[in-house]
């Protein structure tokens, strides 16, 4: 396949979100409350609901700009290209690089929207909640028919309240929303108890997805207090390994037969290996483990193939051995404007990477199965021949896709990132605590 004849829809792109986003879709008597954009010291714009801070903009809004001033730190809506923050600008980035549509994640509401689920106000959370997804449907969304797949937040703090909301998305043409990658670390409880089935239940009836994202535990991996950063980001995929594992061995696939999870950011290429390695704790060890499966399923890589979609960026190694993917559950990301993200070049590294698969595989992971996982169809409002990477990029040759604004990167990132995963290791330490004990008071053990 030629780069150019490519159609590329991403299953995972990010929103700086605008300070304005709530103006429109908070109600009067509560927008005293909602959520704001401080300008703190040293001139950072930093998102707060209440006394809590929102997650920062710093790597996750780097599009364009060279790695040398790749800033952790929080930044300002200044510091990045328009593309990050406004709607218009994002769709003239997208054709820059040849895409046609995005399923676009929070930013400072947290992967999961744990922000918005902490607040001491559980009525005024969800109020937020609703509000911050009918911004994202009808304002992000809405504004490009065809170049969006919608993803909603969930209020994790009430299943009943949260399956709800995911039948009233699921009413407005959205079908995915995030869902934390472990939810005990957010001290909710365990994905392995029943509190849970209300919500799978409604994703299940509604062929709504569980987006769990790298990042949506508010939790890193542990590694020597004192490692240098480089060890923490190529680690960045281990949350991703411990949320699968939780998954394929989860016993509640017979309740809800349609109910399927993404894993989202983490890659593919180490999957191969923790399925072989699941397949063999199933023969030695599942006569004292006692694991329970459907009927009709044999282990682990069945519940796999038939419930886990999986996403990569540019995974070399996971594509060389699709033998173990179901390739109807593997999509494209592109993660824009992530640092990991290879905007404006998605195209050429699509074909160095996948280029060795037939053509109807290639289609399949780059647009097919997004389309029909998320129930998005493109083309009731886009031409196909107008969809495809060399048309798109042809109605965008004034895009400057180098960022020139922002400031080069110093101490103080990496002084931030130390501070950043000294507060994950302490959020880990004090959710493990609590998380068990929410589990021990929902399970009655």
């Amino acid at each position: 396949m030629k780069k150019d004849d490519l159609i590329l829809i991403s299953v995972d792109d990010h929103i700086s979100e605008p300070a304005d986003m709530f103006d429109a879709h908070v109600p009067a008597k509560y927008k005293d409350q909602a959520p704001r954009v401080i300008l703190e010291e040293g001139g950072i714009q930093q998102w707060y609901y209440g006394d809590l801070r929102g997650r920062n903009m710093g790597l996750n809004a780097v599009a364009g700009k060279p790695r040398e001033m790749y800033n952790i730190d929080a930044s300002s809506y200044d510091e990045m290209r328009p593309g990050c923050f406004n709607v218009d600008e994002r769709v003239r980035d997208m054709n820059a690089g040849g895409q046609l549509a995005g399923l676009n994640f929070p930013n400072w509401v947290g992967f999961s929207g744990q922000v918005l689920n902490q607040g001491p106000d559980r009525d005024l959370n969800l109020i937020m909640i609703k509000a911050y997804n009918d911004w994202h449907v009808d304002e992000w969304c809405g504004a490009y028919p065809g170049r969006f797949i919608p993803c909603g937040i969930l209020p994790l703090f009430d299943v009943e309240e949260a399956a709800k909301e995911i039948r009233r998305l699921a009413d407005k043409g959205c079908h995915a929303v995030t869902f934390s990658e472990n939810p005990e670390a957010l001290s909710m409880p365990s994905i392995h108890t029943d509190y849970w089935h209300p919500l799978l239940n409604a994703a299940s009836d509604n062929n709504t997805v569980l987006a769990c994202h790298v990042g949506s535990s508010s939790r890193m991996p542990m590694f020597s207090s004192d490692a240098p950063p480089s060890v923490g980001m190529s680690a960045s995929s281990m949350m991703s390994m411990y949320s699968f594992l939780d998954l394929v061995w989860a016993e509640f696939y017979d309740k809800f037969p349609n109910l399927k999870f993404s894993l989202t950011e983490g890659d593919v290429g180490w999957i191969p290996y923790f399925l072989w390695r699941s397949e063999h704790v199933l023969n030695r060890h599942s006569g004292w483990t006692q694991a329970k499966f459907p009927e009709g399923y044999s282990g682990p890589i069945d519940v796999f193939k038939k419930h886990i979609y999986t996403c990569f960026i540019s995974d070399k190694v996971g594509v060389k051995n699709m033998e173990w993917f179901n390739e109807d559950h593997l999509f494209w990301e592109s993660d824009f404007p992530h640092s990991d993200s290879n905007w404006p070049f998605a195209p050429e590294d699509v074909i160095e990477t996948m280029g060795h698969l037939s053509d109807n595989t290639i289609n399949k992971i780059t647009h097919e199965n997004a389309m029909k996982a998320y129930s998005f169809d493109p083309f009731k409002h886009i031409p196909k021949e107008q969809a495809r990477a060399g048309y798109l990029r042809s109605q965008a040759t004034d895009v400057d896709v180098v960022t020139h604004v922002g400031h080069q990167a110093s101490q103080r990132d990496r002084d931030a990132w130390a501070r950043m995963t000294a507060f994950a290791a302490s959020q880990s330490s004090d959710a493990e605590i609590t998380g068990r004990a929410t589990t021990l008071g929902k399970t009655g053990q």
